[in-house]
C-alpha cells in the first residue's frame, strides 16, 4: 500500500512564503496557565512577526515570540469591548497583507466562545491563508484545576457549554432553559458571573433541583485561583460575599461535590504564595518553573544586573598569556559564559584551555562548564569561597592560578589562595545595581509578595534597601519572609537589622527552594494555629 505523502516543514514554510498576503494562525492560548499552551501553539509563536493577543492571555506566553515580533494587545485597538471586533479583524487582514506571519493569540480555544469563527470568516473573505490551532478551553482546564471532573460514570455522562452572556428570561433568548434544567450532565456557563442570580433562578424555575451542587471558579488554573461551592439556590449569594470578579466560570452538576476529595491544585505546598525571585532573568527560569509547579506565583526582578565588560584590554592581555597558568577557577556560571565568549571573540577556542585544570565553586558553575564540554577538576563539597579555598589550597601550592569572576564582591578567595600560590584575577562580566521598580517596592512594603529569595549578599542589600518601615515590619511579623542561599547572605540580612525566615542548607537554587518550602510550611502552621 502506498503511503500518503505528508508535507514536510519545508513544504509548509514554502506554502506560506509563496503567499503574498501573509499568513494568520488563530491560536488557543489555553485557560490562563502558561504551561497549558499546546506544542503547535508554541511553534506558531516562535515564527510570528506580529502577535495580536487578548487581555486575559498570560503575558509569559509572549516571551516565546521572537524579540523582533510586534506585540499588540487588543485593548490598544479600541477601548470598548463591544466595538473592538471589527478593529481586530481589520488588523489581522492588514498585517497579513503586508506579507507578515501573524499569531492571533486567544484565551482558551478559538472556537469556544472566542469569536474564532467570525475571525476565520473575515480572513476567508479577504483571501488570507490561515490555520486554526485548538487550545485547552476554560471548561476543561479550569474544571481540572478545581478538582471537578466534567464527566463521571456515577454522576454525569454529558457536558453542555453555555454562554452566560445572554440575558436569561429574554423572549428572544436562544437558550432552552427547560432543556438545560433537565440536562443529564454538567452545565458549564462562560461569561455568566454578572447574571448568576438569573441563571440560577431560570434553572430552578424550569425544574432544576435547588440543592444541585454548583461552583464558581475565579482565575482558574492560576496560582491565584479561588473556588466557591454551594447549592444552586445559594451560589449567587456565596459569590457576592466572596466578592468574585471576572474571569470566572460557573459549573453546575452533581460532580461538583467531588471537589472536596479531588482538590489537588490548592493542595500544592506553595499555592497562594507570591514569591519574588531575585536572580537575573537568564538564571531564574528553572527556579521559576519549580515554584510554579508547586503552586506558587512568581515575580521576577534582580536588584543586580549582569552586563558585559566595557574595556576588555586587561582580560585580553591575560588570555594572550594563558599558557602561563596552571589553574583556571570560576566562581559563577556568568564567569564561565563571559570568559569563553571573550575567548571566541578574540579568535581562540576551547583548545586554549586544554593545558589548564579547572575548578568550579558549585554544581551550577560546573554545569555551565559542561555546556561547553568541559569538566571541572574540582568542585568543593561546600559551595562557597571558603569551601573552594579548602579544596584548592593543597592542590595549587606553588602554581599559577587565574580567577575568572565579576568586577566586585568578596576578596576572600584571592587573598587565601595567594598565601600558597601566584594568583591573578580578571573581571569577565560586570555587576551593576538596579533600582527596584515602584510596583515591586509597593508589593514588598504593602503586601502582595509573601517571600523573597535572596541569592547573594549584594542582592540582599538591594532588596532590603527598598524596604520602608512598613516593609521591615512585614519581615519582622513574618508576612514577608526572607529566604537566603547561604550563611554569608543571612549575615548581611541580620547586619541590616532583619530576621531571616529560612536559610538554604545546600547553597544552590535547589537548596533555596527547599528552604522556601520549609518556611512556607512553618508559616502555614503558625497561621492555622492563630485561627
Amino acid at each position: 500500500m502506498r503511503r500518503a505523502c505528508r508535507p514536510t516543514s519545508l513544504a509548509v514554510e514554502g506554502f506560506m512564503a509563496e503567499s503574498s498576503k501573509g499568513f494568520v494562525w488563530l491560536v488557543g492560548a489555553g485557560p490562563g496557565h502558561p504551561g497549558y499552551l499546546t506544542l503547535r501553539g508554541l511553534e506558531c509563536l516562535q515564527q510570528a512577526d506580529v502577535v495580536l493577543y487578548d487581555r486575559l492571555v498570560n503575558e509569559q506566553l509572549l516571551a516565546h515570540a521572537p524579540p523582533t515580533a510586534r506585540r499588540i494587545c487588543v485593548e490598544q485597538l479600541h477601548p470598548e469591548h463591544p466595538s473592538r471586533w471589527p478593529h481586530i479583524q481589520r488588523t489581522l487582514i492588514e498585517t497579513a497583507k503586508q506579507g507578515l506571519r501573524v499569531v492571533r493569540l486567544k484565551g482558551g480555544d478559538p472556537f469556544v466562545f472566542g469569536r474564532g469563527g467570525e475571525e476565520a470568516e473575515a480572513l476567508h473573505q479577504a483571501g488570507i491563508a490561515y490555520e486554526i490551532v485548538p487550545g485547552i478551553s476554560a471548561a476543561l482546564g479550569v474544571a481540572a484545576c478545581a478538582g471537578i471532573p466534567l464527566t463521571h460514570r456515577d454522576y454525569s455522562s454529558a457536558v453542555a457549554l453555555v454562554t452566560g452572556h445572554e440575558e436569561p428570561g429574554r423572549t428572544d433568548s436562544r437558550l432552552n432553559w427547560s432543556a438545560l434544567a433537565a440536562f443529564p450532565g454538567t452545565l458549564v456557563f462562560y461569561m455568566g458571573l454578572s447574571r448568576l442570580d438569573r441563571i440560577a433562578e431560570e434553572l430552578m424555575r424550569h425544574g432544576k433541583a435547588a440543592d444541585t451542587p454548583a461552583a464558581v471558579v475565579h482565575l482558574g488554573t492560576l496560582p491565584t485561583q479561588k473556588v466557591i461551592t454551594a447549592p444552586l439556590s445559594q451560589i449567587a449569594q456565596a459569590v457576592r460575599q466572596a466578592a468574585f470578579g471576572s474571569p470566572s466560570l460557573i459549573l453546575i452538576s452533581e460532580v461538583v461535590a467531588l471537589r472536596e476529595r479531588l482538590r489537588w491544585f490548592e493542595s500544592r505546598p506553595l499555592f497562594g504564595q507570591t514569591i519574588l525571585i531575585t536572580r537575573p532573568p537568564h538564571q531564574a527560569d528553572e527556579l521559576r518553573r519549580q515554584i510554579e509547579a508547586l503552586g506558587g506565583q512568581t515575580v521576577l526582578f534582580s536588584p543586580v544586573e549582569i552586563a558585559e565588560v566595557e574595556d576588555w584590554s586587561a582580560v585580553d592581555a591575560v588570555l594572550a598569556g594563558l599558557r602561563e597558568f596552571d589553574w583556571l577557577v570560576f566562581t559563577s556560571s556568568n564567569g564561565v559564559d563571559g570568559l569563553i565568549k571573550r575567548l571566541r571573540q578574540t579568535g581562540r577556542d576551547l583548545r586554549a584551555l586544554g593545558h589548564l585544570r579547572l575548578a568550579a565553586i558549585g554544581p551550577a558553575t560546573a554545569e555551565a562548564l559542561r555546556r561547553f564540554h568541559l569538566d571541572a577538576d574540582v568542585v568543593p563539597g561546600e559551595y562557597n569561597s571558603e569551601g573552594l579555598v579548602s579544596a584548592l589550597a593543597p592542590l595549587v601550592a606553588g602554581q599559577r592560578v587565574l580567577l575568572a569572576r565579576t568586577n566586585r564582591g568578596i576578596e576572600l578567595l584571592r587573598e587565601e589562595l595567594a598565601k600558597v600560590a601566584v594568583v591573578e584575577q580578571i573581571a569577565v562580566y560586570l555587576q551593576r545595581d538596579v533600582a527596584v521598580p515602584a510596583a515591586v517596592r509597593e508589593q514588598l512594603n504593602r503586601g502582595g509578595i509573601d517571600a523573597v529569595t535572596l541569592t547573594s549578599s549584594m542582592i540582599a542589600r538591594g532588596v532590603i534597601a527598598s524596604l520602608d518601615e512598613d516593609g521591615r515590619q512585614r519581615v519582622r511579623a513574618g508576612s514577608l519572609r526572607l529566604v537566603t542561599i547561604s550563611p554569608r547572605t543571612s549575615a548581611v540580612v541580620r547586619e541590616m537589622g532583619l530576621p531571616i525566615a529560612a536559610e538554604a542548607r545546600e547553597y544552590t537554587s535547589s537548596g533555596v527552594l527547599a528552604a522556601l518550602l520549609a518556611s512556607c510550611g512553618r508559616h502555614r502552621s503558625t497561621a492555622e494555629g492563630d485561627k
